[in-house]
């Protein structure tokens, strides 16, 4: 079986649509300017809780929907984990959220994403969102997805890490989520032009998929 078949297969497994390339669940492009919404989560790298409140100095924020198990995240996580390590002391808070429902997908439960974060490197919070409210709050639709917020808590960029997805072959930069981060970092809007972010859609539990999710 060849590298695609092997992806396909992944896929199905996630729960996702059939793999065709282009073809993914998409961000829904919360409108630019939204406040952050609140949220307080345990990080299940310490057990602790993390609020927002937590990051009130930070010049910026980055808060990025994932789990362990989508085949878009683990295309990414590599730099996803560099993210961490070369924002670390430069003003930019991050925080990872995993909002899958962890009866019907286990492997994206807490022990599961404790040993991912302990496994890639992660230096940031990874919360788990296990009444999904969270994820309703920021609209997320898919892993991962990626917002942006300024020294405001406006949001400043919603979309993509860069260009890169599963068997298209483009690197893997971090280049257009880099380029919102500095900008914010800057105190300069993001470009305006955001292409979406794609990847597996949330796992929402029965009966609780929100109104805006296809």
């Amino acid at each position: 079986m060849d590298a695609l078949g092997r992806l396909r297969l992944d896929l199905a497994g996630c729960g996702a649509p059939r793999y065709i390339p282009g073809m993914a669940t998409p961000s829904t492009m919360l409108e630019l300017g939204t406040p952050v919404p609140d949220f307080s989560l345990v990080d299940v790298r310490t057990g602790e809780t993390v609020s927002l409140a937590d990051f009130a100095d930070a010049r910026g924020l980055l808060v990025m929907f994932i789990c362990n198990h989508c085949p878009f995240v683990k295309h990414v996580r590599g730099e996803l984990a560099a993210l961490g390590r070369d924002y670390d002391g430069k003003g930019l808070a991050i925080v990872a959220i995993n909002s899958n429902d962890a009866t019907t997908h286990p492997q994206d439960g807490p022990p599961y994403m404790k040993a991912e974060a302990a496994a890639q490197g992660y230096g940031f919070p990874y919360l788990f969102d296990e009444r999904q409210e969270v994820a309703k709050a920021f609209r997320a639709a898919c892993t991962p997805d990626f917002y942006v917020f300024d020294r405001d808590r406006r949001l400043a960029y919603r979309g993509q890490l860069d260009g890169s997805r599963p068997g298209n072959r483009v690197p893997v930069t971090g280049a257009d989520l880099r380029a919102a981060c500095d900008a914010v970092l800057d105190g300069a809007s993001p470009a305006a032009a955001q292409t979406a972010s794609v990847g597996c859609n949330i796992k929402w539990r029965a009966g609780n998929a929100p109104d805006y999710y296809g």
